[in-house]
């Protein structure tokens, strides 16, 4: 827009350009940008924009130089930038220098805002200390300034039953229900708090009075998600059943992270046969699941020590692998699968698995050990095997490689009277 004589860029248009840039392309691309700023367009905006991206990356060092050429500028420390020095050390995990970035902002005169104190009570409630938590949301509350949020309450409701403060919990989700007003995002949270304190009357009346406070009835997949999740965090796999039939009314879009939920009750309960089915009865109404549905099943299975089925299932799951591009298969199933496979599995089974598998992971020794301990067991050579290993930069000289090797005296024919050795 800018080059082609669309549009003109002031100093602001330059700070979204700066930020964007540094998402997509990197803070040295964003200082480059930066530096070639003319000198009128390096105002407050631009620098704060560069301090964003340092603090994105992490660059301590960089971002505080930042902020001291700022203030020597003559430019004026706002709450933003307070706030930018708070997710600094957030996102690096210093958590225990937040309150003093905290204090230092009041001692220079600047307002905290809600984002300010939220981050500070999560630094307390991350190191259990509930103390000065509690200290820092009496302070926010009494702040004539400041309206508080559900987001606050729910926040501090989830320490409270991390610590097992139950009535804490639940004097801060009556304050925190009291300011959710219509907000969807705001109720999926009472519920799911709501679920970990192991309340379903609480968990029902607040799906009920959701759909009357949005004045509709909720539609969102995130919402049957929630409420799906929770039933089933407190075993309610009936009402769960209830509610998946209910949203596949209404649903505009099929999303199996709906179902899934379900899925994952049912195999928490030893159910893996029953969520098998009700998985097989969606795909043959046309639906096509993600790979993360087989893959709990497969999971269900694995747990039953039934590894065909898991086998079977995660064979299923690899084949629909493009639904979902990110989806990774856990290492523990197929570190399991592999295993099981390499010892019952004939070489083609286990030529096709990790053919499957290598389009989701890098070609692993766990997958060359299933290759060589099928060869093995049909009297095949390995010795191109141990080279491509050789190849692939993996070490054939291991403990439990040698240990595989060592089979094949026990399988392999004896050249004089045909039988084993």
């Amino acid at each position: 827009m800018n080059s082609k004589g669309h549009s003109s860029f002031s100093p602001a248009d330059h700070a979204v350009h700066l930020d964007l840039i540094g998402k997509i392309r990197g803070v040295e691309f964003a200082e480059s940008y930066f530096n070639n700023l003319a000198d009128q367009d390096k105002i407050d905006k631009t620098y704060g924009a560069l301090l964003s991206c340092y603090v994105t990356e992490g660059l301590v060092d960089k971002s505080l130089f930042h902020v001291e050429k700022m203030k020597a500028l003559g430019f004026g420390v706002t709450v933003l930038t307070y706030n930018n020095l708070l997710c600094l050390y957030a996102n690096i995990g210093q958590l225990e220098k937040i309150p003093d970035v905290f204090t230092e902002m009041k001692a220079n005169g600047i307002n905290p805002d809600n984002f300010s104190y939220r981050i500070c009570i999560n630094s307390y409630g991350e190191r259990s200390d509930l103390k000065n938590m509690e200290m820092v949301l009496e302070e926010m509350e009494s702040q004539p300034y400041i309206t508080m949020d559900w987001s606050t309450y729910s926040m501090v409701t989830n320490f409270y039953i991390k610590a097992g403060l139950k009535e804490k919990a639940l004097i801060c989700l009556k304050k925190c229900e009291e300011k959710v007003g219509k907000d969807a995002l705001g109720y999926n949270h009472l519920i799911s708090l709501y679920a970990s304190l192991g309340s379903k009357d609480q968990i029902m009346r607040l799906w009920d009075l959701s759909k009357i406070k949005r004045k509709k009835q909720p539609k969102m997949n995130r919402d049957y998600i929630t409420m799906m999740g929770s039933l089933v965090k407190l075993g309610e796999l009936e009402e769960a059943e209830k509610l998946l039939t209910e949203w596949e009314v209404s649903c505009d879009y099929y999303d199996f992270r709906v179902p899934n939920a379900l899925l994952i009750g049912y195999c928490q309960k030893s159910l893996i046969e029953k969520a098998e089915a009700m998985l097989r009865g969606i795909v043959e109404k046309g639906k096509t699941p993600t790979p993360n549905s087989w893959s709990i099943i497969a999971a269900g299975y694995l747990g039953k020590q039934d590894m065909k089925k898991a086998f079977e299932c995660m064979k299923e799951a690899l084949s629909i692998q493009s639904e979902n591009k990110g989806w990774r298969p856990k290492p523990n199933i197929i570190s399991s699968i592999l295993s099981w496979l390499g010892d019952t599995g004939t070489i083609e089974e286990v030529e096709a698995f990790v053919k499957s598998l290598e389009t989701q992971l890098p070609k692993g020794r766990e997958m060359y050990h299933a290759l060589i301990k099928a060869n093995i067991r049909f009297g095949k050579e390995v010795d191109g095997l141990l080279e491509k290993m050789k190849a692939d930069e993996i070490p054939e000289d291991d403990d439990e490689t040698r240990a595989i090797l060592s089979s094949r005296q026990q399988k392999n024919p004896n050249p004089i009277t045909g039988d084993d050795a």
